[in-house]
This record gives C-alpha cells, structure tokens and sequence, in this order.
C-alpha cells in the first residue's frame, strides 16, 4: 500500500486520515479486489487446508497477533487497514468495509455476521454524486466480546471488557467495562464482578 501511495493520491489520502474517491481509484480498487481474491481463497481452502488458510489470512491481515482463531466466510476490503491483537477469535461472516484504520485488541470474541463499517459519504449532493468518501478509524479494546449481527459505524472506539449485545448498531463510543444493547448501542449496566460459572479443576 505504501509503494502505491507515491503513484495514486486516494491511497496517499486514505493513509493519512483524508478524503478518497474510491470509485475514481484504480488503486484502492486494486486494492480492494486483491484483498477479497485472498478471503475467498481462504474460504474455499480453510476446511481442507486449515494451515495454508491461516498462512494467507497472516499475508492478508500482517497487523495480525498470535493465536487468533477465524471461521470462514471473511470480507475484509483492506488487510493492511486491520490490526488485530492476540487470541482474538472471528466468528463467521466477518465483514469490514472501507479503508479506515480498525484496531481490535487482545482476547476479543466476535460474534457470527458481525460488520465493521468505516466510510462516512459526503452529505451533500454534488460531492456525494462525486464519489467523496471519509473513512474514519474504529477502534475495539481487548477482551470485548461482540454478539452475533453487531453492527459498528464509523469513528467508534468501544472500550476493554465491554459486551455488546446481539444485532445493536454501535453509533457512539462505548465506555470499557459495560454491557451495551441497542440501536442506537447505550450502555445498560456495568459488568458484575461476581464468578457465574464454576471455576476450573
């Protein structure tokens, strides 16, 4: 991505937190199909290759930790735009559109059909028909854990430990440490620290 910045300014844009025209991009278009080619590579080898699947999600995602565990089918438009720490495990249908920076941390449990949406359109008419585009950077702290079908919009940052329930539409930052439900997602109530299941042998 950095060597395709000194030729193409949308990726030298997207780089540095500016606005883009990705469908006026030969490059972030690039980009983009080179990044789904590798996620639907992974999902036809993950099942009979589990370990060349796991190469190319590592060639795909290089921010990626140690550890992380992933089921198939992912959709992720730019792998070099995605930092993911260690442990954190993916379930099914993981969706992440847009260029902007998406940080989750260590420990962290996504849930099945979970999306991460990062470009805000331009509001007005003329720039929006343009193809002007803002994405912006979501940020998810360690050991969240996302039910199934969160949605999260762009410019969130959801703090360590937080749960977000199933099928809320994350609008606003989350606080670490809460239970949050909803669309618009609201805190609900702070996590207990109460053990509620047996412990280890």
């Amino acid at each position: 991505m950095a060597a395709l910045a000194t030729r193409d300014e949308d990726v030298r844009s997207l780089l540095a937190g500016g606005w883009i025209r990705y469908r006026t991009s030969p490059g972030l278009q690039d980009l983009s199909w080179e990044a789904h080619t590798v996620c639907a590579r992974i999902g036809q080898l993950y099942y009979d290759d589990p370990d060349e699947a796991r190469r190319l999600f590592r060639t795909l995602v290089p921010g990626a930790g140690e550890g992380i565990d992933f089921r198939p089918p992912l959709s992720i438009d730019y792998g070099e735009r995605l930092v993911i720490g260690d442990r954190t495990f993916i379930n099914a249908d993981f969706l992440i559109i847009g260029g902007g920076l998406v940080t989750i941390g260590a420990d962290t449990l996504i849930g099945p059909r979970c999306a991460i949406y990062t470009p805000n359109h331009a509001e007005d008419t003329t720039s929006r028909l343009e193809g002007w585009e803002l994405p912006e950077p979501v940020t998810i702290g360690s050991n969240v854990w996302l039910g199934g079908s969160v949605t999260i919009t762009p410019g969130v940052t959801i703090g360590n430990n937080a749960i977000i329930g199933a099928g809320s539409v994350v609008t606003h930052d989350i606080p670490a440490d809460v239970i949050a439900v909803g669309n618009p997602c609201r805190p609900l109530r702070e996590i207990t620290t109460a053990r509620a299941v047996p412990a280890a042998n």
